[in-house]
């Protein structure tokens, strides 16, 4: 669970700038950015808010990723666990994953929801805690959840998709090239089996995500 926790908030906070462009170009209102190429939304970000801009908000992003894998990792052990005695039942993974995925994003919601408010802010909130009191006093606690069931929507088959990915890609790169990628635990047959599932899994659930923007930053483009 430690672990887990730690590993995924290195995860959210190396990625972050990433996330920061991601979030611009799926945002609805308008914003510094003219066309959705990520080289070009890099420069303009840049250009017209200075490279701090691509930070803002990960203050948010490690308040909130930190408990939500620990939720997760501990959600997922005890229903894999529940499910079946059998370590290698790729089902029972799946279904634990999307057990842990409806626990854990209840918790990271809220915080996610403040992240991107403070990714498209430009200078609107002073910080997490002022977006957090505004929002509150403004909106109601009911905006920290506004994206919460698109959010599971979204995740729930993100994590079926890449569980069974990752084990079908990395039972196949086993048995193609055995003498090239070592035993099944070696990390080359994680790393590939990994990108694949990540990718494939990214690319199914992207217009959820893009919702799941639009609900977060909503109060923006009214």
């Amino acid at each position: 669970m430690i672990a887990g926790s730690i590993a995924g908030s290195v995860e959210h906070m190396a990625m972050f700038p990433v996330d920061t462009i991601k979030t611009h170009m799926q945002a609805l209102r308008p914003c510094p950015l003219k066309r959705v190429g990520v080289r070009e939304a890099f420069r303009s970000i840049i250009q017209k808010e200075g490279p701090s801009a691509l930070y803002r908000g990960i203050w948010a992003m490690g308040l909130g990723a930190g408990p939500a894998h620990a939720v997760y990792f501990s959600f997922y052990e005890v229903s894999k666990k529940f499910l079946s005695s059998d370590s290698n039942n790729s089902a029972a993974h799946a279904v634990s994953g999307v057990f842990a995925t409806v626990s854990s994003d209840a918790v990271f919601t809220p915080m996610d929801m403040v992240k991107q408010r403070l990714q498209m802010g430009e200078g609107t909130y002073r910080g997490v805690w002022d977006c957090v009191r505004r929002v509150m006093r403004e909106e109601g606690f009911g905006a920290f959840y506004a994206s919460y069931r698109t959010t599971v929507l979204m995740n729930a088959p993100f994590t079926a998709v890449h569980f069974a990915t990752y084990e079908a890609a990395k039972k196949a790169l086993v048995e193609v090239s055995p003498e090239r990628v070592g035993d099944e635990e070696g990390w080359l047959v994680h790393a590939t089996a990994g990108a694949a599932a990540g990718g494939l899994a990214a690319a199914v659930t992207t217009p959820l995500d893009v919702v799941k923007t639009q609900l977060q930053c909503q109060v923006e483009i009214e």
